[in-house]
């Protein structure tokens, strides 16, 4: 068995379990990349729509490509990336889209350019090669780091102008400068050669894209088997360093419970509630029970403890639920305080106890650590905090992930708390669980890849072309530091700034002590 057939096996393998796929003859068709593999692809409501709307549009239709599994062995089999419903070199294609989620994807879209056959700078691509485009959840954050890679990049929602885009780029023969001309004064785009690092303002669907929903389920899914759907867009809440707060288009959007039940396919047995904050939804009670009386398991992608009570947490028991999982984010009520977070200790312990009365396995916390006014006080607080959850419920998870600021939120600019600090307060935390015997566990992200995505949440393009060296020399730690050093890249955000030697000095040192007096 080749290597090069094996490529394309991988291909069919996902293909052939898939139901929904669009089949389409149009003439015009693009490539719909995502820069990470098939697994996170199809969990994406976002590239999902984007798939679903350019496919129902008349005379247009988008082909998928992924990030392989296994990027080495299709580099080494010298086998181009290809199209899931044609396998077609995507390098043949006019324009390739690309679905940015969060900004350690970077390395990913490089990745699939250079499988492509195309050249990932856009300075080094002429009219022989395809438009390269990106847009996704990161444009509602810092896009400028993705400047150098695209020829234009499209912010925020792009339920509606992605149709409007293609059909734009197709009547300029898809060459790049008509197809800039002709957006140079459109909301919603954000062209790097012409704005330079001043990114225009994002776009905004209209209430009639709503819901979002799935067009494919398969089983090989990060959601396994499971339709997507969302009954409301945005967030109405003011966390500090959520890129959602607020938003977006004036707050949350809400869908009726008999708009979203009714778009949900007969042969679906697994529907995921997608959004930002859908226990915020006024009638989520409905909306869950209309889909467990039905048959189906049930999955929502933000559970807020302040909105669950007993009927809730029942409906999702019977919908197939054994974690019940909830954010609490602030390690401690003063951090929630700080980062106006809504959550306090009576709705985790409550959340605990329904966990318990409902028979469900795990009660899953997610906290974040290293916020500039944190201390280790806020630590032990968790800490002291853990032996009242775990007096209710038997088995306790946090996954905890630094702080990362993020643009267009209050924290913009925030420094990150350092590597070693971070990494000294996981371990304040993880010795101080032992004494609950094996209640309660910690599960990590990792302190050092937070800070790569840090320099790419604040940087600009000198960040973002880092990348290009970094993943060339290895793609490990020491060649993002080293990557970064060259290019002169730092963070630039409002409150940025870097700290002085002594500074570094000094917190090395006091990560050194409460590490030690956290073991």
């Amino acid at each position: 068995m080749s290597r090069s057939w094996n490529a394309r096996a991988e291909l069919r393998r996902y293909r052939d379990a898939e139901r929904g796929a669009a089949r389409s003859d149009a003439a015009t068709r693009i490539a719909l990349c995502y820069p990470s593999p098939y697994r996170a692809a199809m969990s994406s409501l976002g590239y999902q729509t984007i798939y679903r709307r350019l496919n129902d549009a008349p005379g247009v239709a988008a082909d998928r490509a992924v990030l392989p599994d296994d990027v080495a062995a299709w580099k080494a089999a010298r086998q181009p990336l290809l199209t899931l419903e044609r396998e077609a070199a995507v390098g043949d294609y006019p324009m390739l889209a690309f679905s940015v989620a969060y900004e350690l994807e970077l390395a990913g879209l490089i990745d699939c350019l250079e499988l492509a056959g195309v050249p990932p700078l856009a300075a080094d691509r002429d009219h022989r090669h395809p438009l390269v485009i990106a847009g996704g959840p990161l444009t509602f954050s810092n896009p400028v780091p993705l400047a150098p890679y695209c020829d234009l990049i499209v912010l925020g929602e792009a339920d509606e102008v992605v149709l409007e885009l293609v059909t734009l780029a197709r009547d300029a023969g898809w060459r790049r400068d008509a197809l800039l001309d002709a957006l140079a004064d459109r909301p919603g785009y954000y062209l790097p050669d012409r704005h330079g690092d001043d990114v225009p303002r994002i776009a905004a669907a209209g209430d009639a894209c709503l819901p979002a929903r799935s067009q494919i389920i398969t089983p090989h899914a990060e959601l396994s088997d499971m339709f997507l759907i969302e009954p409301a867009r945005g967030c109405s809440r003011g966390c500090t360093y959520c890129v959602m707060r607020r938003s977006t288009n004036g707050g949350m959007r809400i869908v009726s419970p008999a708009r979203v039940l009714a778009e949900i396919p007969d042969d679906a047995t697994r529907v995921g509630l997608v959004g930002a904050a859908v226990t915020d939804h006024p009638q989520i009670r409905e909306i869950v029970r209309g889909v467990v009386d039905a048959g189906r398991g049930v999955g929502i992608s933000s559970l807020r403890a302040d909105k669950l009570d007993d009927e809730l947490v029942g409906l999702l028991a019977k919908g197939g639920y054994r974690t019940l999982t909830v954010a609490g984010d602030g390690a401690s009520e003063r951090m929630r305080r700080v980062i106006e977070r809504s959550t306090k200790e009576r709705h985790l312990l409550e959340s605990a106890a329904l966990a318990s009365r409902h028979k469900l396995k795990t009660l899953k916390v997610y906290m974040m650590v290293g916020h500039p006014e944190e201390t280790d006080d806020d630590i032990d607080e968790l800490i002291r905090f853990t032996g009242e959850l775990v007096a209710i419920h038997p088995r306790v998870a946090y996954g905890v992930a630094p702080l990362v600021a993020k643009r267009h939120t209050p924290l913009d600019g925030a420094p990150f708390a350092g590597v070693e600090l971070v990494e000294a307060r996981l371990a304040r935390l993880r010795a101080g669980l032992k004494q609950y015997g094996g209640k309660a566990e910690l599960r990590a992200t990792s302190a050092r890849w937070a800070w790569v995505e840090y320099m790419l949440s604040q940087g600009d393009r000198r960040a973002g072309l880092a990348v290009l060296d970094a993943h060339r020399a290895g793609g490990n730690f020491a060649a993002y530091k080293k990557a970064f050093r060259a290019h002169g890249a730092e963070p630039t955000g409002p409150r940025a700034r870097v700290p002085s030697s002594l500074e570094l000095i000094a917190l090395k040192r006091r990560a050194l002590a409460t590490a030690v007096a956290g073991s």
